[in-house]
């Protein structure tokens, strides 16, 4: 019998797909061996519609998919009569805030994996080794107030489906995917949006779009809330320089004036366990972002994830090192990571010397003035060949290069006691071969005799103890034991012995001895650290026209503790670095920031198996850190000796295998997925070569951190 031209009893059904573009919805006789792609093709030719279609694929809203597999039949998919598809395009309009804060309009792809999806926006945007960047959803003062698996439930309807009518997968996520378009939570303030200027080569950019939605409604983030009202019978879209204001900036200069409305929209976390929540927001690497609850005009994110800077050239990554440079600005101006006094005025005042110098005209780095990669690899092959041939600048009995390189002083050591008194002794140190010995005297020291102390300085933990107006350099190690890690501290006697020892015990932590060829180089880097901090001889002279307002060089603490003296101490602090070009100055602010010793470690709250309390968990480049809530180091692993890390997705437990030790923990400030993919994510940044960095394996970035296989 036939029926609308069709036979029935073939086994054929009517697939409902509604199309997005045209607001319509269309039966399509299907069959379940019929294939994603003759679908579509089956659809257009329904449509009768002349015009491109081949950015448009299908999602399926209830499964909160896409059906990306074009030659993938319906029941191999497990679609059945009673689903509804959409026809939608896989590229769509995607609100980006870069690290400096600064909002652009981006036309993106929500139809493939997030990673792929940030490869092509910084390949758009000129930003080399995306590797390095990801996705994360705007936060909010909630956020930090509650445990990712204590945040409150969205509410759901009567068949226990979300808002948005999307069942959610149980392996997103769940931060992500229950942040909704509809959702009640949103941001008290919008973002501001600064115009781009596309530098030379990026002429792929997608230029600033219609900030209206389908809906007639522009939102502000992921969460749904409208921003601006807008009647699609009246006129055209909102202009863009309406939207984006009258400045042009290009992504290598940020502006110096922030918007008030972006500047109170900010988080900023008041201890360590709300840094740590601060980590809920990222999204998942392996999923594409439409599957993780973002819509068209939604706000995301875009910052450096990962703090491993590789092969950052000032010829190729104006635009990287700027982004870098205010990403640490706003860490610091956040107190997201904590800095001293010293430290905040040199920040202060590179950050100065930076404003000052955008105006001015810099070095071209296009056209000769620095020699090609391929010479830069030559020349530092050739120096780090030199440097080991020499050998390192160490104190040393004797000149046969066959002798284990040795570093000995006089210097003062004090390990803490439960009840004890904090007193300082003076010891002769002698270190070498990963191991400081100390000795009651220095022929004690020169005839290698029973030393009073023995202390193995691999896995430790470093942090400086620098008081730089009370002229302390001080040297705190944290040392593995078997009661945890042991405090300890080196007292110097000035800068110069400190920058020694401080680089030695800093190459000690990571398995490298004195004869490592960046020993020199580490000590240069602290030494001119440290140059930086102290005040000058006398202020620079500052142009009338420069206006330095406190929020915006320092953060709140030391706005309220230096109050009056704060605009000289700045200009003071000035002075070291006033001859700096623009990005000099920030690259030396880039450097400073990765002294400081809280730098690169992303935090999380967990429990460890067999743990009633919580605790923190630090994720660091070289290693993992199991810490009190208070920042008390209590255990360090470095990454080298992981064997393997997996999760039990059933109870959402994690384990890492260390050569010596097996890790079971549960997150409770983020999904686990988060804390997997930090340490895959570091993993595949650590295999990054000079020969290998032509090309981005995707595939070993997922393995890494998927988690899947």
């Amino acid at each position: 019998m036939l029926s609308n031209g069709h036979i029935i009893g073939d086994g054929s059904w009517d697939l409902k797909v509604y199309v997005t573009d045209l607001q319509t919805e269309r039966l399509i006789r299907v069959k379940g061996d019929t294939h994603i792609g003759g679908v579509m093709l089956k659809l257009v030719e329904d449509l009768e519609i002349s015009m491109d279609w081949s950015d448009h694929g299908l999602w399926w809203p209830s499964r909160n998919c896409w059906l990306n597999h074009t030659r993938s039949t319906l029941d191999q998919c497990a679609v059945q009569a009673d689903a509804l598809l959409h026809f939608t395009p896989m590229h769509k309009n995607l609100r980006v805030q870069l690290p400096d804060l600064r909002c652009l309009d981006m036309r993106v792809n929500f139809s493939i994996k997030t990673f792929s999806t940030v490869i092509a926006l910084c390949k758009d945007l000129g930003i080399r080794h995306p590797e390095e960047l990801s996705f994360c959803k705007p936060l909010e003062p909630a956020h930090l107030k509650h445990n990712f698996k204590d945040m409150p439930k969205k509410k759901q309807d009567h068949n226990g489906v979300q808002r948005n009518g999307n069942h959610l997968p149980s392996d997103t996520n769940t931060f992500i995917a229950n942040s909704p378009v509809g959702s009640t939570l949103s941001l008290d303030k919008s973002f501001s949006c600064a115009p781009v200027t596309p530098q030379r080569g990026l002429q792929s950019s997608t230029p600033v779009s219609s900030p209206m939605g389908q809906n007639g409604t522009w939102k502000r983030n992921g969460f749904g809330n409208e921003i601006n009202g807008y009647s699609p019978n009246v006129g055209n879209s909102i202009s863009s320089e309406r939207l984006n204001g009258s400045f042009d900036s290009s992504l290598a200069h940020t502006p110096p004036a922030l918007s008030p409305d972006t500047r109170k929209s900010l988080v900023r976390p008041k201890t360590l366990v709300e840094k740590a929540r601060m980590n809920v927001a990222w999204l998942d690497s392996s999923l594409s972002i439409m599957e993780q609850g973002v819509r068209e005009y939604d706000t995301l994110c875009l910052k450096f994830k990962f703090y491993s800077f590789y092969d950052l050239n000032p010829k190729y990554d104006s635009v990287r090192i700027n982004q870098i440079y205010e990403q640490a600005r706003w860490q610091l101006l956040n107190e997201e990571i904590d800095c001293t006094e010293e430290e905040m005025l040199m920040f202060a005042a590179l950050q100065l010397q930076v404003n000052m110098q955008a105006s001015e005209p810099q070095p071209n780095y296009d056209e000769g003035s620095i020699s090609s990669p391929n010479e830069d690899d030559i020349d530092a092959a050739l120096a780090d060949l030199q440097t080991t041939l020499e050998g390192s600048n160490i104190s040393s009995h004797t000149n046969d290069i066959t002798q284990v390189p040795e570093l000995y002083d006089e210097l003062k050591f004090f390990k803490p006691k439960r009840f004890g008194i904090k007193a300082y002794k003076k010891y002769w140190f002698s270190y070498r071969d990963l191991h400081l010995y100390l000795y009651k005297s220095r022929e004690e020291m020169i005839h290698h005799s029973s030393p009073v102390h023995s202390v193995i300085l691999k896995g430790c933990e470093v942090t400086p103890d620098v008081n730089i107006s009370q002229s302390k350099y001080g040297i705190k190690l944290e040392v593995p034991s078997t009661d945890g890690m042991s405090e300890m501290y080196i007292r110097c006697e000035n800068e110069k012995q400190y920058a020694t020892w401080m680089a030695a015990c800093k190459l000690a932590a990571k398995g490298r001895s004195l004869a490592d060829s960046s020993y020199n180089s580490e000590v240069d880097t602290i030494r001119n650290f440290l140059q930086m901090q102290k005040p000058g001889e006398k202020p620079a002279h500052i142009p009338h026209s420069v206006d330095i307002t406190p929020e915006d060089y320092v953060s709140s603490r030391y706005q309220k503790k230096l109050r009056g003296k704060l605009i000289q101490r700045i200009y003071e602090a000035h002075a070291n670095v006033k001859d700096l070009s623009l990005i000099d100055a920030k690259m030396n602010y880039i450097k400073a920031w990765q002294s400081l010793s809280e730098f690169g470690i992303t935090l999380f709250v967990v429990k460890f198996m067999g743990h009633k309390k919580e605790e923190l968990l630090g994720v660091a480049s070289n290693r993992i850190m199991k810490m009190e809530i208070n920042g008390d180091h209590l255990k360090t692993w470095r990454m080298e000796t992981l064997k393997a890390w997996n999760v039990n997705w059933e109870v959402k437990h994690m384990m890492t295998q260390f050569e010596d030790d097996n890790v079971i923990f549960s997150c409770l400030s983020a999904d686990c997925k988060v804390v997997h993919e930090f340490i895959g994510g570091y993993i595949f940044l650590s295999m990054r070569s000079k020969e290998a960095n032509q090309t981005l394996n995707e595939e070993m970035f997922h393995k890494l951190t998927g988690g899947w296989t």
